[in-house]
């Protein structure tokens, strides 16, 4: 398929619907645009019925444009993943993968400016990891719930404050950014380096103050992770894991036993912060960032280093460190909630504790002076029928 005519696609299917995240192509079924978190069929009219395997590899191969290691990965490991930019400048993380014998493409629109902490209505607290000096902070969440936009942010406000050289390695390179202060070098994974691992480490030997690792996969990369944050420098990166607890024992996971007890110093050494990061459908449309927010203190040492233990969870941590910029993904949902931006249905529905959700959601209706449960319906008969056996 020649490029002029992908581009025509590609360009009709984004003005379908407002806020569109992905260009989803099936075979079996029609173009789709993921728009708020839901899929809609969109496409120009040949494309309107079920995509066929012929139409779909045909998509892939003009994407691909015969770059020879995207073949080669797509042939040996069933998938590849790449950038792709239109005439008009939006660009795509394109990830392009096989299925029952045919292939199914699904294109990530990436936004042309870097937000701003401001601008995203991002908590205070993540200026002050952009003033951290050193260290590790992780950024944990599911695919698609903003965690590159946050951290994007960050380095934002690094690029704005601090004359610093930056690294990122990423895969690919999402948001570009301009150098104002900083001075940065971005690095696509295929193209500038082959795995993270071997990139993090190549960047140690270039003079870094900030490394951006796209994400950590594999043992390997954390070690030299905590290598960098042990030396001086401040990394960031993201993990797919759904709470900080989840992250410190994946994150102990990939170690042997033997080597768990120095791991665990380590990372008590050498951790700032965890963020986890939920997107949830707004009652007005469109959707809203919930945060979980760990902040290593003394506590959070304590059982990183001895592990969990009744009264000391990190959930419980962090649910009572409100003072030093904690919050638990149920706190934040229930100050949503209160806002008025996310019905109670959506509340309880992405809750990590539901009964404490349902307990702040029934503090705000007492007030309120709706009513918490249908109890007040219950009918109490007045006579009561007993019969003689």
């Amino acid at each position: 398929m020649r490029r002029a005519e992908l581009n025509e696609i590609i360009q009709e299917m984004l003005t379908s619907h407002p806020r569109i995240s992905d260009l989803n192509f099936t075979v079996g079924r029609p173009c789709q645009v993921a728009a708020d978190g839901k899929l809609h069929l969109s496409g120009p009219e040949l494309f309107t019925k079920n995509l066929v395997p012929y139409q779909t590899e045909q998509l892939a191969l003009g994407l691909i444009d015969n770059d020879r290691r995207l073949l080669a990965d797509l042939f040996r490991h069933g998938s590849c993943d790449f950038s792709y930019q239109i005439d008009d400048g939006t660009r795509f993380r394109v990830n392009v993968f096989s299925q029952k014998g045919a292939y199914s493409i699904v294109m990530r629109r990436l936004e042309s400016k870097v937000p701003s902490i401001d601008e995203l209505g991002l908590p205070d607290c993540f200026k002050k990891m952009a003033r951290e000096k050193n260290g590790i902070i992780l950024f944990t969440g599911a695919t698609g719930t903003g965690k590159t936009t946050s951290l994007a942010a960050i380095l934002n406000e690094i690029n704005r404050m601090e004359p610093v050289h930056v690294i990122t390695l990423e895969d690919p390179v999402e948001y570009v950014h301009t150098s104002v202060k900083a001075t940065f070098n971005q690095r696509e994974l295929g193209q500038d380096f082959d795995t993270f691992a071997n990139g993090l480490r190549a960047a140690l030997r270039q003079a870094p103050h900030v490394i951006l690792v796209g994400e950590i996969r594999d043992r390997e990369t954390m070690e030299i992770a905590l290598n960098a944050s042990e030396t001086g420098h401040l990394v960031f990166s993201t993990l797919h894991t759904v709470s900080a607890g989840h992250t410190i024992n994946r994150i102990l996971g990939m170690f042997t036993t033997e080597e768990e007890r120095q791991i665990r110093f380590r990372l008590a050494d050498s951790l700032r912060w965890i963020v986890g990061q939920r997107l949830l459908p707004k009652k007005q449309g469109g959707r809203i960032a919930v945060f979980e927010i760990l902040q290593n203190n003394v506590r959070v040492k304590d059982s990183i280093l001895h592990g969990e233990r009744e009264g000391k969870t990190f959930y419980e941590i962090i649910e009572s460190g409100v003072a030093f910029d904690m919050k638990t993904f149920d706190q934040h949902i229930v100050e949503i909630f209160k806002e008025g931006l996310i019905d109670e249905e959506t509340a309880l529905a992405y809750a990590s504790n539901r009964s404490k959700v349902r307990q702040g959601i029934d503090k705000i209706k007492a007030a309120r002076g709706e009513e918490t449960s249908d109890i007040g319906s219950l009918e109490i008969e007045d006579e009561f029928t007993f019969k003689a056996y």
